[in-house]
């Protein structure tokens, strides 16, 4: 037991304590989607930033790769008033008619370029490497648009902490999540937005079919995701990989980055509570029986208690899963065939 002159031992005893707002206890259908439209108001308000004044995207093409059996763009978005978004287009270039779609959402490391084919310096990657496994481009090899948007702290999009002294250079993502807290919001709150704002920028071209929109992240990624589609009612199915775990199991358990905390979350309810906001849409989950932040018995956990949320919309098939043997990394074992089967 850790000792009573340790600030977390009083933290513990209130994490134990709380009783979240929206823990998911519907017994019924309608008990079900009255706790949904309740619980994602509130959530959209806690995360911050989603009453940011929307703007013409004003999308500029700067770059387009031909890469034999598919197009890569860099589209430049204007996400608000004071914010540009670099994102990649993957397009395949042997599918005719409109196009479902999947948003593609990178982890830490130099963002987006990692998972469409790029080295940090800009040039091509013909082999999968790292734990993205370039899969933006194994998506959009199955016949799907993949929008792979920069996201905020990453890549182009690293703070610049340039006028400090190089003795204080925090992370990338510590000052702005710490920036985003004294405001009142979170990290996660500003790539929400900014992945809605990718997703409207896309639903405007003639070769997409945004009716058939899913998401697929890993880690941090993989937390943009969850929320995304907990928000987002137009993602239609979704792949976490190496996240979907309770945050007291994991996030709290285990040194993470700034970037993975939202204040005031578990006043609402933990991951598996509010994973009934994705309900009863189609979910696969990821988890690799070495890694070493998400771990593989917790996951397995809330996966478990999650499940109650798709029972009670009748479609307990719909919440998936691929336990493999791994790291901290993309398996996709199952998740291209899941994303072709339901989009």
């Amino acid at each position: 037991m850790a000792s009573k002159l340790n600030p977390i031992t009083q933290l513990d005893a209130l994490l134990r304590d709380a009783k979240p707002r929206f823990a998911f206890n519907a017994k019924t259908l309608d008990a079900a989607r009255s706790w949904q439209r309740r619980a994602r108001a509130a959530l959209r308000e806690l995360i911050g930033f989603q009453d940011q004044k929307r703007i013409p995207l004003a999308p500029r093409v700067v770059k387009e790769v031909d890469r034999g059996w598919c197009v890569r763009r860099k589209v430049i978005l204007q996400t608000s008033a004071a914010s540009e978004m670099p994102m990649y287009l993957v397009i395949p270039k042997d599918v005719s008619g409109k196009m479902p779609c999947v948003m593609a959402l990178h982890g830490h490391g130099y963002g987006a370029k990692d998972i469409v084919g790029l080295w940090p310096d800009g040039s091509e990657r013909y082999t999968p490497d790292g734990y993205h496994k370039d899969f933006g481009l194994e998506i959009a090899r199955r016949g799907f648009v993949v929008i792979a948007p920069e996201i905020s702290c990453f890549g182009e999009r690293a703070g610049d902490y340039s006028h400090l002294p190089t003795t204080r250079a925090p992370t990338t993502c510590h000052n702005i999540s710490t920036f985003a807290a004294m405001l009142g919001g979170s990290v996660l709150g500003l790539r929400v937005w900014d992945g809605l704002c990718a997703i409207n920028y896309v639903a405007t071209l003639d070769f997409t079919d945004v009716n058939r929109l899913g998401v697929m992240g890993i880690s941090g990624g993989g937390m943009h995701a969850f929320f995304s589609a907990c928000l987002d009612p137009r993602i239609k199915a979704t792949v976490i990989s190496g996240y979907f775990c309770d945050w007291r199991h994991s996030i709290l358990a285990i040194n993470h980055c700034s970037c993975n905390f939202v204040p005031g979350i578990l006043r609402l309810g933990e991951l598996s509570d509010l994973a009934g906001l994705v309900a009863p849409r189609p979910l696969l989950v990821e988890s690799g029986s070495k890694d070493e932040i998400f771990p593989i018995d917790a996951v397995k956990r809330t996966v478990t208690r999650a499940r109650r949320s798709w029972k009670v919309f009748g479609a307990p098939r719909n919440l998936q899963t691929d336990y493999f043997a791994g790291p901290h990394e993309i398996s996709g074992a199952k998740a291209y065939e899941f994303l072709t089967k339901h989009l």
